[in-house]
């Protein structure tokens, strides 16, 4: 486990899909927080590019982006490059990136107080119980303020809405009731937040959860932790919407 500086901000993306443009967005504007988190594919299956000159490619990204502010990083389903015994997708490249204030899929990071447990993308029984494992070891952890990083966003809440269905991931949901993580961060279903049957934000239980989202354009969609104010902002590129932390009843309201 690391230990670095109590944050009192944090800046979390996901699903770049190898959009360079957001990328260099990072890099103008990491130094502005305590830390960076990215919550899953780095990578696009879908591009022209085979997926090998991509990892070249977002492995410099993140190794420029860990020289200003740590880095924390979690695999999604774009990302994987091998398979394990079951057959299960892995995403070994990124754990061999790991270097210096950057942190990877399986890693435990204490900012001070606040514990964030980096949970890898699971396509299987061996890979799901790989993170139950790291969670369950980091539940015994002292923390003031625990964070999972987690690609895919929880079932039963309007951050998983496609449009037509709820496809969260129940497991994660399970974990969430047993565990009760402070803040779940996620992404995976990239309009969720612009549906007016979906959000950014809810509050399952005692944690509050979020779906970044994805726009097109040089500049992603993010949300800042903000801990010495309490609350969290999400920024699109038609939309700048910050919620109160320290109410419940924030997740069913814009300020």
């Amino acid at each position: 486990m690391d230990s670095l500086t109590e944050p009192m901000k944090l800046l979390f993306v996901a699903d770049l899909h190898y959009t360079l443009k957001q990328y260099d967005w990072l890099i103008t504007n990491a130094s502005g927080f305590d830390a960076v988190l990215i919550g899953g594919d780095l990578l696009d299956l879908a591009s022209a590019l085979d997926l090998e000159t991509q990892i070249v490619v977002i492995e410099k990204y993140l190794e420029r982006l860990s020289r200003d502010v740590p880095l924390l990083v979690s695999s999604g389903n774009h990302d994987g490059d091998g398979r394990n015994a079951a057959s299960e997708s892995i995403c070994g490249w990124l754990r061999e990136a790991k270097e210096g204030r950057l942190y990877v899929d399986g890693d435990s990071v204490e900012l001070g107080t606040t514990l964030i447990t980096i949970c890898p993308w699971w396509d299987g029984p061996e890979t799901r119980d790989e993170v139950e494992k790291l969670i369950v070891r980091d539940a015994a952890r002292t923390k003031d303020k625990w964070i999972w990083v987690h690609h895919a966003p929880p079932a039963g809440s309007p951050v998983c809405w496609s449009g037509r269905q709820s496809v969260g991931d129940e497991i994660l949901t399970d974990w969430i009731q047993r565990f009760s993580p402070d803040f779940v961060l996620s992404g995976h279903i990239h309009n969720a937040p612009f549906y007016s049957d979906g959000s950014w934000i809810d509050r399952l239980g005692n944690t509050w959860v979020f779906n970044v989202g994805r726009q097109i354009g040089p500049q992603p969609t993010f949300v800042i932790l903000d801990f010495e104010a309490m609350t969290a902002r999400w920024i699109a590129t038609d939309d700048d919407v910050t919620r109160d932390l320290t109410s419940p009843a924030a997740a069913l309201s814009d300020s």
